[in-house]
């Protein structure tokens, strides 16, 4: 007889995980109460990452089944959820999630449905590259200065240049300029690499 698992996340210690329990009682699942597991833990995390996942993981044998009221639980994005099932299917667990209407993802529908969630988040990052990509070639094109600003001003890296040469120690040179030493450091190995061209 298949035993049902059911796996609650939420990411602050503000929440519970009461509703999620509703919902998957009122979908007609019947957990044991020993095989509820409780979760918080951000949804950035990886499922490998969790403590509770991994535990659950130890605990699921073939011809189980485990039940998500939805797919950010069982991980951060749609590759990291479809790693998941897949590793479950692995094992012989049937993964079943309430918001896609109960269907069991390791299902040729489930699989369908994966499917097609994972090439919508691809093609969502594929878009994402495609206008961060424009948006920054246009503000090159409109002369805008790209990346972090710089630490220091042009008249303090010229400084820090010149008490470098004076034979300074960076330490003192970023006391001075009120600078981080990784700042001044950088100024030093670009100054080294323009006295040795």
């Amino acid at each position: 007889m298949p035993r049902t698992f059911a796996y609650l996340r939420v990411s602050t210690l503000g929440q519970t995980t009461d509703n999620q329990r509703q919902e998957i009682a009122a979908a007609g699942f019947q957990v044991e109460p020993q095989r509820v597991i409780t979760e918080t833990v951000s949804g950035s995390v990886a499922t490998s990452q969790r403590r509770g996942f991994v535990r659950l993981l130890d605990r699921l044998e073939d011809g189980d089944v485990l039940v998500v009221t939805k797919l950010d639980r069982l991980g951060r994005n749609a590759m990291d959820v479809g790693g998941t099932v897949a590793r479950l299917a692995e094992i012989g667990v049937r993964v079943h999630c309430l918001a896609l209407g109960g269907v069991d993802l390791t299902s040729s529908t489930g699989k369908l449905t994966m499917g097609v969630i994972n090439a919508v988040a691809e093609f969502e990052r594929d878009l994402l590259i495609e206008r961060t990509q424009a948006g920054l070639a246009r503000a090159r094109a409109e002369g805008k200065a790209i990346g972090r600003p710089a630490s220091l001003t042009p008249e303090q890296r010229r400084l820090a240049e010149q008490l470098l040469r004076d034979g300074q120690g960076a330490s003192a040179v970023a006391r001075e300029l009120k600078a981080s030493r990784a700042t001044i450091r950088r100024v030093e190995a670009a100054t080294r690499g323009a006295e040795h061209r």
